[in-house]
This record gives structure tokens, C-alpha cells and sequence, in this order.
């Protein structure tokens, strides 16, 4: 467990790191990694709610859904948000 929870700590940090530089193509490793304006994004959000719902043996869908409404604002997609604010709407298919 202790290694899970390493790896799910990288995964976020980066998430955050990267966040200010999402949809910019940087080369440089030449930057700071917590700038003011970085913070966690829907991948966090979406780590999250998955790891949750394994720990708890709960239903994916009830998870991520909640986890959405609950952080409605971090940069989900639009057809993502119209499924996480539906009640009852299937798998849209975005992969």
C-alpha cells in the first residue's frame, strides 16, 4: 500500500507541476515546479475518485460523478462535465 500511495503522490505533483503548462508544448527543464498559479486538475480529481471507489468496491460511476460535482471547475471536457452533471446518462465513448 505504501507504494500505491507513492506512486498516486508522483501522479498528482505532476499533475500540479504540469498544470500551468497544459496544452503548451515546453522543451525546457528549466522551469519551477510549484509556481503560484499551479494547481491540481481534473486528472487529480479523476485519480482520486477512481482510487476511491477500489478502495471501497464501489461503482465507477458513482465515484467519478460525485468527485465531478464536488470539484465541478478543474478543466474537465464538455461532453465529461455533461456526463458527470447527468443522473443516469451511459458511457458517451471519448476513448
Amino acid at each position: 500500500m505504501k507504494e500505491e500511495i507513492s506512486q498516486m503522490l508522483g501522479a498528482i505533483a505532476g499533475d500540479i507541476i504540469g498544470s500551468v503548462y497544459e496544452h503548451n508544448n515546453i522543451k525546457s527543464k528549466d522551469f519551477p515546479l510549484f509556481g503560484p498559479n499551479c494547481t491540481f486538475t481534473d486528472d487529480t480529481v479523476m485519480t482520486l475518485a477512481v482510487a476511491d471507489c477500489i478502495m471501497q468496491r464501489g461503482d465507477f460511476a458513482e465515484y467519478m460523478r460525485a468527485y465531478g460535482r464536488r470539484y465541478p471547475d478543474v478543466g474537465y471536457g464538455g461532453l465529461f462535465l455533461k456526463w458527470i452533471n447527468s443522473d443516469d446518462a451511459p458511457a458517451y465513448g471519448s476513448w
